[in-house]
């Protein structure tokens, strides 16, 4: 298993939370997403390296901004 741990920004509330949680759980290999909204941080638990740019399309259709991956 491979986790990894992004900046998210936006983030606010459970909605936010739950919105970015499924579109990353959509992303083949993944099996397990974790957010702590205080720090703004998304941890993802995966099968195998996931692509950046996935990652980052998956935040973007939950209506959120990944930071520096």
């Amino acid at each position: 298993m491979i986790t990894n741990t992004y900046q998210v920004q936006g983030m606010t509330c459970g909605h936010c939370v739950n919105s970015v949680s499924t579109e990353l759980r959509a992303i083949a290999g993944v099996d397990d997403v974790q957010v702590d909204l205080a720090a703004g941080q998304v941890t993802v638990t995966s099968e195998h390296p996931l692509d950046p740019d996935t990652v980052r399309a998956a935040v973007d259709e939950a209506g959120y901004d990944l930071v520096g991956a």
